[in-house]
């Protein structure tokens, strides 16, 4: 199954992508097994196609061992993938040009408290990429430049710290300003305000936002919540079990979610207008990815599985207006005995799909609020489709306002 994520039309990032996967795989071996037993593998990245267009901010979103931090990693060429290949303007990389390509494709990680070595000062920490690739003019001018950046001020002040002297969010703005002092064109940020306080969250969001509306910069956001995906991205991806099953423009996504796996992190992301508790459709646990699900692997989980969802994964349906959705629920042209439910599902409050032996064209829109701010039971693909959930369906999740500065803790 492949899927490509493409920017909005009309908006910025709609040219040729500077950062492509290409059917990326990455199987990691299973180290204990039996003497004389194939060894086995965990599928952690499945035949992913993801572009980045350029100046956009592409999320990709997920649940813990969907595969968000290991396709970061093939981004950022810190691990060699079993298959695919990665191109940077339209051109495979390779493993020569690594220096070439590591200044130009930074990663920030997720743990400000380990990516930064204690030992050294936050100067060292600037300095050492700048000396590296030979960019430093006047070293300390440049380190000083950095920590303005990222608003860390005053500048000189925050260069002769080290990293426990400062806050999680300072920690943070520093690994950032070290990605930017090669001057980069692609930011790969995996979750990179998991680690920090939901007060100082927000911060960091418009840093990464202030960085790809004033200097253009591409950057692939990595993270677990969907609220804070669509409150920066331009382009959301949605990750399950290694493989993409879902893409479009950021609000489309969130306002009418095609597949079923987003519209479960939907609705069990907080938010505060919520008048009920929310319908969690869902149930079940991630899937075993050594002997991974046959067919669509969310089918286990799925209120709406049927007999296809068994057999084959799903390709990526167009939905329309770079909207792209894995979910056997768009098909057309499906037998009764394909669309026939499987035991179990349609488990909870959520609407069984249509589909019989004429087709089953059954669009799965979920009763996502819309912009103007009601309930709505919406077939959120392009053939109009029958919702496959009821109107109690979460609305779309809103970022919180901003909270208090960061303080040292």
């Amino acid at each position: 199954m492949t899927t490509t994520a493409v920017a909005r039309t009309g908006e910025a990032g709609t040219g040729a992508p500077i950062l492509e996967a290409r059917g990326l795989t990455k199987h990691f071996p299973v180290h204990k097994a039996r003497l004389g037993a194939t060894r086995s593998v965990v599928h952690a990245v499945e035949d992913v196609t993801l572009a980045l267009p350029a100046s956009a901010i592409t999320a990709v979103v997920g649940e813990s061992g969907s595969g968000k931090s290991t396709l970061a990693r093939l981004f950022a060429q810190l691990i060699t993938p079993t298959s695919g290949t990665v191109l940077l303007d339209g051109k495979a990389v390779t493993g020569r040009e690594r220096r070439r390509y590591a200044r130009q494709v930074q990663l920030v990680l997720q743990d400000p408290f380990s990516s930064l070595n204690p030992v050294h000062s936050v100067r060292y920490h600037l300095a050492r990429p700048l000396q590296v690739h030979g960019l430093a003019s006047d070293l300390d001018d440049d380190i000083l430049a950095l920590l303005e950046r990222v608003s860390l001020t005053p500048a000189d002040q925050f260069a002769v710290k080290f990293p426990h002297e400062l806050s999680g969010g300072q920690r943070q703005r520093v690994a950032i300003a070290r990605a930017l002092a090669v001057r980069p064109r692609v930011l790969l940020a995996d979750e990179p305000v998991s680690m920090l306080d939901v007060s100082i969250r927000l911060g960091i969001l418009n840093l990464l936002a202030g960085l790809r509306e004033q200097e253009g910069l591409t950057i692939l956001y990595v993270t677990h919540d969907i609220a804070s995906a669509r409150y920066l991205a331009d382009v959301i991806a949605v990750m399950y079990a290694g493989q993409i099953i879902e893409s479009g423009p950021a609000t489309r996504v969130t306002d009418s979610p095609s597949h079923p796996y987003t519209q479960l992190l939907l609705s069990a992301a907080p938010d505060p207008d919520r008048a009920e508790p929310p319908s969690l459709l869902g149930r079940g646990a991630p899937p075993n990815l050594i002997r991974p699900p046959s067919g669509c692997r969310f089918h286990p989980r799925c209120p709406h599985a049927m007999a296809v969802c068994t057999d084959g994964t799903p390709p990526a349906f167009d939905l329309g207006t770079g909207h792209f959705s894995s979910c056997w629920l768009h098909a057309q042209g499906l037998t009764s005995a394909q669309s026939r439910p499987l035991a179990g599902a349609g488990r909870g409050t959520g609407a069984a799909p249509g589909g019989a032996a004429g087709g089953a064209d059954s669009a799965a829109g979920g009763g996502i609020r819309g912009a103007g701010g009601k309930h709505r039971a919406a077939g959120g693909a392009a053939d109009g489709g029958k919702p496959i959930t009821d109107g109690r369906t979460a609305p779309p999740p809103r970022p919180g306002p901003a909270g208090p500065g960061e303080e040292k803790r």
